[in-house]
């Protein structure tokens, strides 16, 4: 078995766009605490659907449902197999355990309900 990814999708309002990223930057720095071998959190830049094959592609907002004001960030966490991903995340669930009253008055800066979220085996690999 290869490498596996946990992918996620999520519709940011760009005025909450600076405090997603301190959270990114915090959820950063706890996964590769705990063995994840990457992290990386994306902003949407280049969302407009390209001509491919004769057919134009979904652009990313209109699959993620984003409005104005809104833009669409792609993210993803590689492991070395789903059994670490497993191992990770429980490290990771006990490590956001203990910071759960440092937390509990946290806001959100986005929609939760709007996130789509997988864990992915890797296939091909570059």
């Amino acid at each position: 078995m290869g490498k596996y990814v946990d992918g996620f999708v999520l519709v940011i309002p760009q005025d909450n766009a600076e405090a997603y990223k301190k959270m990114a930057e915090d959820g950063r720095d706890t996964w590769m605490q705990c063995g994840a071998l990457g992290y990386y959190e994306c902003r949407g830049d280049d969302l407009v659907p390209q001509e491919m094959g004769g057919e134009k592609a979904r652009a990313f907002t209109d699959m993620a449902g984003a409005k104005e004001g809104e833009t669409v960030w792609f993210s993803f966490i590689i492991f070395k197999s789903k059994e670490h991903r497993d191992e990770v995340n429980a490290k990771v669930m006990e490590e956001m355990g203990k910071k759960a009253e440092e937390y509990k008055d946290f806001m959100m800066p986005f929609d939760m309900k709007r996130m789509a979220y997988g864990g992915f085996q890797v296939e091909v690999e570059g």
